[in-house]
């Protein structure tokens, strides 16, 4: 795929999927309970911004590679009561210092992001000490069947979509990355096709 493919078509086909109203609703379960001073890595188009409360979020920090997509996030930045202030950057180096934010959020970005891994422990890094990771995102599904699909259509659906993988397993990454969790959900989000349809959310602590 060609530069110009990701830099100018990529951000925007990710902006209409990740904006369906299936993920939408996932979206509300999440961003509500972020809260104090928070960090989104992979912040995008900016979809989560309408769902933060402001009587308990007091800024929000978005670290994201592309610019592209936080151009297209301004409408919604604007018309929210919270700072939100962003920051060109990888997630796997994030720029910041250690234990700086109460919050970190994460929707639908572990699927993108080249190395998951890093990022997590990243997360782990500048969270503040009794912080939590509030996440949600699609992954490799638990019925064989599906997941077998996954990992045939991955190499494709990487290319076309920049990026994106649909068989990364979210559990084991936050638990390989340090993290505990203990409210785990999950589903196959409906009107979605299955292979990249299984959703796991919930909130997760620093071992």
């Amino acid at each position: 795929m060609s530069s110009w493919y990701d830099r100018v078509i990529v951000p925007r086909l990710v902006t209409c999927a990740c904006g369906t109203k299936p993920i939408l609703r996932q979206r509300q379960k999440v961003v509500p309970r972020a809260y104090g001073e928070v960090l989104e890595i992979g912040m995008g188009s900016g979809h989560n911004i309408p769902f933060y409360d402001p009587e308990r979020v007091s800024r929000v920090i978005g670290v994201d590679p592309c610019e592209t997509s936080w151009r297209i996030a301004q409408q919604r930045v604007q018309a929210s009561p919270i700072d939100v202030e962003f920051c060109a950057g990888s997630a796997e180096q994030l720029p910041m210092g250690d234990a700086q934010v109460d919050s970190v959020l994460l929707t639908f970005s572990l699927c993108t992001i080249p190395d998951p891994i890093a990022a997590l422990r990243e997360a782990a890094r500048v969270l503040k000490p009794g912080g939590r990771l509030f996440f949600c995102e699609h992954g490799r599904a638990p019925d064989t069947s599906v997941s077998r699909w996954q990992d045939r259509i991955d190499p494709v659906w990487t290319r076309l979509f920049g990026g994106c993988h649909v068989n990364r397993d979210v559990v084991e990454m936050l638990g390989t990355a340090g993290f505990s969790s203990d409210d785990v959900e999950n589903m196959y989000l409906p009107k979605t096709p299955r292979i990249a349809g299984f959703n796991v959310w919930g909130s997760a602590s620093v071992i």
